[in-house]
């Protein structure tokens, strides 16, 4: 995905994402939280929630973060942010999956799969693939 490098919440994200890399997630989080609360508009916050759901101590806290950034997404009329749909779908699935609600989980991984065709065939678009992939394997075992 592109973001304007010179916004203040992609900064604090690309920060954030600075510390996760140096194993530093307590500030990681503060990062994202702090980019959630200076979020103005839904792409902001789309943005700020995608990271803030990485860092949830339970899976229902990082789904309910996970559906806020979806909920943000698809208000948002951005192929950048479409995107992002099978990222966003794949993490929901997974939640429901760890949460043994096996239903919505194969129904998010299928969504997740139905926007596989904005990936790009690159490192991150194959790790996604694959990730719906087996969770669409384990769910419909």
């Amino acid at each position: 995905m592109e973001f304007d490098p010179n916004n203040n919440v992609v900064k604090l994200c690309a920060q954030g994402m600075d510390m996760e890399g140096k194993g530093n997630p307590e500030e990681a989080s503060k990062l994202f939280l702090q980019a959630w609360n200076e979020s103005t508009n839904d792409f902001e916050k789309f943005t700020a929630a995608h990271y803030v759901a990485r860092h949830q101590k339970s899976i229902a806290d990082k789904l309910k973060w996970d559906e806020t950034a979806l909920k943000l997404a698809l208000k948002i009329n951005n192929d950048t942010v479409k995107g992002a749909f099978p990222s966003l779908y794949l993490n929901i699935a997974k939640c429901y999956e760890d949460l043994n609600d096996l239903d919505n989980a194969k129904k998010n991984y299928e969504l997740a799969l139905s926007f596989t065709n904005s990936l790009h065939d690159d490192g991150y678009g194959n790790m996604i693939r694959g990730g719906i992939k087996n969770g669409i394997e384990r769910v419909t075992r």
